[in-house]
């Protein structure tokens, strides 16, 4: 397979490429095998071009933003990765509207949106990951989530032929969900509608928000967030936690002692180590209260 790949760099526009990339580097969870190729383009032109070159190869793909909710397999991704990042991370103010590229960081966008006195993204201050990953995830927090506040999305078509844009009515949102995830097509940057307000304030809502989250989640720990989806009627944390599982460890992957929601890396967990964690999670959880646990993370490559 590596073959195929060198013989495919040949075509790809000149960027910054990795052959046989360790993935683990490029993820949150700080875990994982390796993909073949990692492709991280330097323009819009340059995405362009490497999307229709790996679909003109047949060659599979997966796009990822800064890694924040992905673990790739330690058997390895056999397709390339490519990387939408800091050369979509613009971020714009115009009135009540901000526009980010799509590998603008989340906090970077709120703290943007908070220098301009504009309210209604505080909730996200302390979400991690990228604008992207975040509309396409519909990431959410404090009870909002990212469609109450994308006016359009601008996206790329998986084949690299088409660029265009839809609206927030078109985007498909829902819990943790947006029509993205069934096309396959690539975001490139996300426009907001926010209101105005008061900076001061909206900075001490933001801080708020930090404060609970410091004192309730490991934010110091190798994680990718909430691991699981919120199933309905119930949270998912507290299911576990009920369980008697905060502390559980298999391998250097552990239930985190201070929010059972999150699967933490001590340090030398293996992507084996979190899914075979998550699994006994969810059989226990489902042994006991008969509710099913759905990963928030994707999990990329055969486990």
């Amino acid at each position: 397979m590596l073959s195929v790949y060198r013989r495919l760099l040949e075509e790809m526009p000149p960027g910054n490429m990795v052959l046989d990339c360790d993935m683990g580097a490029h993820t949150s969870l700080k875990a994982g095998g390796k993909a073949a190729l990692l492709i991280v383009p330097r323009s819009m032109d340059e995405l362009r071009r490497t999307l229709a070159v790996l679909s003109r190869s047949g060659c599979g793909y997966t796009a990822i933003g800064s890694g924040t909710n992905i673990l790739v397999c330690d058997s390895g991704y056999p397709g390339a990765i490519v990387k939408i990042g800091e050369a979509f991370s613009q971020i714009e103010v115009s009135g009540k509207a901000l526009s980010a590229g799509a590998g603008a960081p989340v906090a970077a966008v709120a703290r943007a949106a908070m220098e301009a006195g504009l309210a209604g993204l505080e909730f996200a201050s302390g979400i991690p990951g990228s604008i992207g990953g975040a509309v396409f995830m519909n990431a959410g927090a404090y009870g909002s989530e990212m469609k109450g506040v994308v006016r359009s999305v601008s996206l790329i078509s998986k084949d690299g032929q088409r660029e265009y844009a839809l609206g927030a009515a078109d985007l498909g949102f829902s819990y943790r969900h947006s029509s993205m995830q069934d096309t396959g097509d690539i975001i490139t940057g996300a426009a907001l509608e926010l209101e105005y307000g008061d900076a001061e304030e909206i900075k001490g809502k933001m801080r708020e928000f930090a404060e609970l989250r410091n004192a309730k989640q490991p934010v110091g720990m190798p994680s990718a967030g909430s691991f699981f989806k919120r199933p309905y009627g119930h949270f998912a944390g507290k299911l576990i936690e009920d369980c008697g599982l905060k502390g559980l460890t298999v391998g250097g992957a552990a239930v985190s002692p201070l929010h059972a929601g999150f699967i933490v890396n001590n340090g030398e967990a293996t992507a084996s180590d979190i899914i075979d964690l998550m699994h006994l999670v969810q059989h226990t959880v489902y042994d006991r209260f008969a509710v099913k646990l759905e990963p928030e993370v994707r999990i990329i490559g055969d486990a």
